[in-house]
């Protein structure tokens, strides 16, 4: 049966990757890297009727003859399976939210990342950029009813994509000028496409209907979110557990507060300390700058603490790509698991987007100071997502089920467990604990607005002023992600209920295992959900 299993979860694997280049490329499987995905009414149907099939034939294997990691292995991938038939079915964002249509990202892997010579990946997008102006013929005919914060967001996500293509792709083509003289028609053509959609994108934008609701409700939401967590917990128990967390950690950062500044621990104390951090602050020119710089600091402090193992991997900090920006401050974008290439991770930050006022700019800067910046550091790179990320791909099965599997609860939920490991040991002093506890409150009031966004009808005021005066947020962080809650939906929630449950992972240290070696357990299983490590970890003491 074993065999059998292997088998089919190869097959299945193999399938999923065919039929999302997205999914092949983030793993660093390059055989798709000359494919878009098809986004068509034939091609949703035929992935929709692949995940069927799929989801039969792995509902009907008998487990109990299966090694504990391939049980888990099993209800991994058909818990993947279900999602994104869900997902594909149900949701069915391609049919109205525009971001889902663009190709930058899958460029951009190919431009980046040196896992081949420069002929064969100027190859490789040649074929993409071919494909990008029939790809937008029919992401003109599918989308309908689109909200207008997507159209906006994704007219200038568009552009990005089309000055990647101007402004990028001519400096590859110069290391393979052969190919390149093949290429530039394909990317002049694609760039052209692009800015076109935009401008497509600006029109829908600027009519008189605002399109759909961005907002789920609450029964599509409360099923995304089940698909999205793989969690035992409702959302009524989330949003519970949100709130008596937001009470927990609101008296912590009064406490730390009055022990920087002195006075009462009270929420005056809290904006006073935070308004004195906040006057050292990097700027658009700088920031980059001192991500290096902290990202030194945080590798050196968890070498000394000896908190964790380290890697050798390369981590490059760089700006955002313009394609990618509009959502998120920052991301961490690693090579997959099946890449065998020596290729870096990317921990990109965003610069304040064009058009912003002097004022906005300056309150996105007094939030992230330069102690922010450490703490996002550690959030974003080490110990937490490439950290975390690089030793998820050193994990080997019998299958490639987890090279394909990533639970962002377990993702998140690290990075910001990894938060608070590095407050508590001493890293930044209390300035950086402060940030860290102010994080908390953010990352539970992302909960809790998540929720009551998409299904209580949450209006922006409301939020803003949950975040401001419950989270001491600056107006330019909380209009951000005020942006996010509605361009998303449950991504918000994985940090609040992952870090819960890696959390409590984490303080189930066996008697006598010291930190590192527990973390390093924590770590050795790739990116399965919190219920699932629980499982394996379990299974080894």
């Amino acid at each position: 049966m074993a065999a059998e299993y292997v088998d089919l979860a190869e097959r299945v694997v193999d399938e999923l990757l065919a039929a999302d280049p997205h999914l092949a490329t983030d793993a660093g499987d390059h055989r798709h890297d000359h494919r878009l995905p098809d986004l068509s009414p034939d091609g949703v149907a035929e992935q929709v009727r692949m995940l069927r099939d799929a989801s039969a034939a792995l509902s009907g294997v008998d487990t109990d003859g299966l090694s504990l990691a391939d049980q888990v292995d099993h209800e991994l991938l058909l818990s993947l399976v279900e999602r994104r038939l869900f997902l594909l079915s149900e949701v069915r964002e391609h049919e109205w939210n525009p971001l889902v249509h663009n190709p930058g990202s899958l460029l951009f892997a190919l431009l980046a990342r040196p896992f081949a010579p420069a002929d064969q990946r100027l190859e490789a997008l040649g074929a993409r950029l071919a494909a990008i102006p029939d790809a937008l013929v029919v992401a003109r005919s599918v989308l309908t009813d689109c909200p207008r914060i997507h159209l906006e967001t994704a007219a200038g996500q568009f552009r990005g994509t089309a000055a990647l293509v101007r402004n990028e792709l001519p400096r590859l083509g110069a290391e393979a000028p052969a190919v390149w003289s093949t290429v530039e028609p394909a990317a002049a053509a694609a760039a052209t496409a692009l800015e076109s959609f935009a401008g497509w994108l600006d029109e829908r934008a600027a009519a008189a209907d605002p399109g759909r609701d961005p907002r789920l409700g609450r029964p599509r939401w409360e099923a995304k979110l089940w698909h999205t967590l793989d969690t035992e917990l409702t959302a009524a128990q989330i949003n519970r557990l949100a709130w008596e967390n937001l009470e927990r950690v609101t008296e912590q950062i009064r406490a730390a507060a009055a022990e920087l500044v002195g006075g009462r621990a009270d929420d005056d104390t809290v904006r006073e300390a935070l308004h004195r951090l906040a006057q050292e602050h990097p700027d658009d020119s700088s920031i980059v700058d001192l991500a290096r710089t902290t990202l030194d600091e945080t590798t050196a402090f968890v070498r000394e603490m000896d908190l964790v193992s380290l890697v050798d991997d390369p981590c490059v900090i760089q700006t955002m790509p313009e394609f990618a920006r509009g959502v998120a401050v920052a991301y961490c974008d690693p090579p997959g698991p099946l890449e065998r290439a020596d290729v870096p991770t990317f921990y990109c930050i965003a610069p304040t987007p064009t058009g912003w006022s002097s004022e906005r700019i300056e309150s996105f800067y007094r939030e992230y100071n330069n102690h922010m910046v450490r703490e996002l550091t550690v959030h974003e790179a080490m110990p937490g997502h490439f950290l975390q990320l690089a030793h998820a791909r050193r994990y080997t099965g019998s299958t490639r089920v987890r090279a394909i599997v990533h639970s962002g609860p377990f993702v998140e939920g690290w990075a910001v467990y990894a938060e608070q490991l590095m407050a508590e040991h001493g890293f930044g002093g209390l300035p950086v604990r402060l940030q860290q506890l102010k994080m908390q409150l953010r990352m539970t009031i992302n909960a809790i607005i998540d929720q009551a966004v998409h299904c209580d009808d949450m209006t922006e005021g409301e939020a803003m002023a949950l975040m401001q005066q419950r989270g001491f947020q600056e107006e330019g962080e909380a209009a951000g992600k005020w942006r996010r809650t509605l361009l998303t939906s449950t991504q918000l929630s994985t940090y609040f209920v992952g870090y819960q449950e890696v959390a409590a992972l984490a303080s189930q240290r066996p008697d006598g295992v010291t930190p590192r070696a527990w973390h390093d357990r924590m770590l050795a299983h790739g990116n399965p959900s919190p219920r699932h490590l629980r499982t394996l970890l379990l299974d080894e003491r």
